[in-house]
């Protein structure tokens, strides 16, 4: 299965129909998404594939985002998620919480660490876990996001 990792919409339209149109291109099935909403809008732009969302430090309107996301038939996770997918587990979070953050990429419990929060892209092994930065689609240079395989866990950075 092709997963498609984004973070840190802010709220930025423009740039999520960009991304939203590489993703259908990249023949994703699934999608998450690392915080940084900030707009129900954005919530619902993600509506063609299973998309699973965790809350990073600028999301302050969690209520009405949440209920957007479960409208637009989606899962919200609130600030941390413990998924399993294609036989994988992952762990979604926005990493502003460091403490949680390294203990969940170095706890060795996840195949998949997907986080956001830096603006910045970053693929690396701790252990046996991937650890992911998809980057960001506002306020990053390049804008991007990121597609992995998880039958081989081959993760790719892709710039819009």
């Amino acid at each position: 299965m092709r997963i498609g990792v984004v973070s840190d919409t802010h709220a930025h339209v423009a740039n999520t129909q960009a991304a939203i149109t590489l993703l259908e291109s990249l023949s994703v099935e699934r999608v998450l998404h690392c915080g940084d909403i900030c707009s129900t809008v954005v919530a619902k732009l993600f509506a063609e594939w299973p998309t699973d969302f965790v809350f990073g430090n600028c999301d302050h309107d969690r209520e009405e985002l949440a209920a957007a996301i479960a409208e637009a038939g989606q899962t919200c996770h609130g600030v941390f998620g413990d998924l399993k997918i294609a036989g994988r587990r992952i762990a979604l979070l926005h990493s502003d919480d460091h403490r949680k953050f390294q203990q969940v990429t170095t706890s060795g419990e996840f195949d998949l660490v997907c986080y956001g929060h830096t603006h910045v892209a970053k693929i690396e092994k701790v252990g046996d876990t991937l650890v992911l930065n998809p980057g960001a689609l506002y306020r990053a240079n390049p804008h991007s996001l990121a597609v992995v395989e998880l039958a081989t866990m081959d993760a790719e950075i892709v710039n819009l």
